[in-house]
């Protein structure tokens, strides 16, 4: 027994072993992930999310750097179709892209914590730095999203005090983006990227 014991944990850490090889160096399946993220506008309004996921995909979102680990990001998360129907209203041309989606999510960041020391301005931009890290945040939570088998679409076109008033967001966090989170009914073409020529230069 013991005999066949060791071949088999031998056995499967040799599986484990490639696995991990496989996934590690190259980078691709990274890659993947990215290249196979799209914004999606349409989503089966059959299929539903839990609130455990959520939880996880806002974990990852976490791990985000941000100014000083303020983690100044705050997520409302719209999952009841009472409170998902009660934004519409305020979503403008969006709110076609949240009527068949289980999750709604609206972020938000703390003013005046990212890019400030002891209430003032570490630099010129001021609490534009909460903006920036709020977008790292949601960049880090959309990738997990896919990575879980979820579609995405970050809005900007919205009534910042409509949100406001519809989900109890206080006066000191400003409302920077609306998120759809559900399973999408389409697949969109991947649009083309500039060349790196246009985006960058070296010195």
């Amino acid at each position: 027994m013991r005999t066949k014991y060791q071949v088999a944990l031998r056995s499967l850490w040799a599986v484990v072993f490639i696995l991990l090889l496989s996934s590690c160096g190259s980078g691709s399946t990274f890659d993947q992930l990215v290249a196979s993220r799209r914004s999606v506008r349409s989503y089966d309004a059959t299929k539903t999310i839990t609130e455990d996921e959520v939880r996880t995909l806002i974990a990852t979102a976490q791990e985000a750097p941000s100014w000083a680990n303020v983690q100044g990001t705050r997520y409302y998360v719209v999952m009841s179709a009472e409170k998902r129907a009660a934004l519409a209203p305020v979503m403008g041309n969006n709110a076609q892209n949240i009527k068949d989606v289980p999750v709604v999510l609206v972020t938000t960041f703390v003013q005046r914590q990212s890019g400030f020391f002891n209430d003032e301005p570490s630099n010129e931009l001021g609490d534009t730095w909460g903006a920036f890290d709020n977008g790292l945040s949601n960049a880090f939570l959309i990738l997990k999203a896919k990575d879980m088998g979820f579609d995405t679409l970050i809005m900007g076109l919205r009534d910042a005090e409509g949100l406001r008033r519809i989900l109890g967001i206080p006066s000191y966090e400003t409302v920077t983006s609306v998120i759809a989170l559900g399973y999408g009914a389409g697949n969109p073409a991947r649009p083309t990227r500039k060349d790196l020529s246009e985006i960058v230069k070296f010195f």
